[in-house]
């Protein structure tokens, strides 16, 4: 049946093996709506199909946290989303080393996002800008960012060294293939930064998604960087050129997980085409799957930060340059905040 779930390897054995009363796991991820979406589209499915409970936590990205559990061998969580932050644990040995034989997922199918060794890419999305409907012009360019003589009024951009650096260094010329080389020499860090001081008194700094979505709809800017989300997209008109693709997310498991093998079905089941394409219906995010993209509704696809279009014109993420550089990064980003 068209759009059907297909299940092969280790999510087949766990259809057919009845599940144990104790069978349970914990999956931490981002809360907010994304939580409750991924509840209906792939908790609840999973504990449907395998009989395995799953019971949900919160956190915000911190690697400290998985640090404390596999370092003090009390590991509680079996299962984390995960963004960019997956290199650094990967890294520092504190998830596991995914064995793609185990999943039955055909690991080809997730492209460049399944050489990751340490989880199973989920989805992506991106930091866009978003603006005001009522603009006389519309902002073309990410350099239309930094034009406060053609765009004057205030704008917002995330607390955060990127995709801010980025931004200013494309704004001033740089190649968007060049980026990283350029900001990884200390001339260009200085580049990035001389261009922010441009833009830097109409700046409103936020550091939720909600927050951004809010300055926008209040008139408190005519346009911002922001995650993209559902309702931005009715709300304001999008600006591509530049998108920061976060990467894709990765489900991972920490060392030490009590429910090794049920993470696994997890995994296999979350990697799977017709879960990752049912979040779209509610969120705005590229399914890692390939195979998923099929399943997708049409009318949904302009909204996806993955299709051909939107990649043409964005920004590649390079997650092992924050990785290496960011630290350092952010102490000189926070220090000129502070100017």
């Amino acid at each position: 049946m068209a759009g059907a779930l297909v299940v092969t390897g280790l999510m087949a054995g766990a259809l057919i093996k009845p599940a144990l009363a104790g069978d349970q796991l914990t999956v931490v991820s981002w809360g907010g709506n994304y939580q409750n979406v991924l509840r209906k589209y792939v908790y609840e499915p999973f504990s449907q199909a395998t009989g395995i409970k799953i019971t949900e936590a919160v956190y915000s990205g911190e690697v400290a946290k998985v640090r404390a559990m596999v370092e003090s061998k009390t590991v509680s969580w079996d299962v984390v989303d995960t963004g960019s932050n997956a290199f650094v644990m990967c890294d520092q040995g504190l998830i596991e080393t995914i064995d793609w034989k185990k999943l039955g997922l055909d690991r080809a199918k997730f492209g460049d996002a399944g050489k990751f060794d340490c989880g199973v890419p989920s989805q992506f999305n991106s930091t866009i800008v978003y603006y005001d409907k009522k603009l006389p012009d519309a902002p073309k360019t990410i350099a239309d960012l930094f034009d406060t003589k053609k765009f004057p009024g205030k704008r917002g951009l995330w607390k955060n060294p990127y995709p801010a650096l980025e931004w200013a260094l494309i704004a001033d010329g740089v190649p968007k293939k060049e980026v990283y080389k350029v900001l990884s020499t200390q001339e260009g860090v200085d580049r990035a930064f001389k261009k922010l001081d441009t833009i830097k008194n109409d700046v409103i700094w936020w550091t939720t998604g909600a927050q951004s979505g809010q300055l926008l709809a209040d008139g408190q800017v005519i346009m911002t960087a922001a995650w993209t989300s559902k309702a931005s997209n009715k709300q304001f008109n999008t600006l591509w050129d530049a998108a920061q693709g976060g990467g894709p997310s990765y489900w991972v498991i920490p060392k030490g997980s009590p429910h090794l093998e049920e993470a696994y079905k997890f995994l296999a089941f979350a990697g799977s085409p017709q879960p990752q394409a049912d979040i779209t219906r509610e969120m705005p995010y590229g399914p890692a799957n390939r195979d998923a993209m099929a399943l997708v509704d049409p009318a949904v696809l302009p909204e996806l930060p993955n299709t051909p279009e939107h990649l043409a014109v964005a920004l590649p993420f390079d997650p092992n340059f924050w990785v290496d550089k960011g630290d350092e990064l952010r102490q000189r980003f926070n220090a000129w905040l502070a100017k």
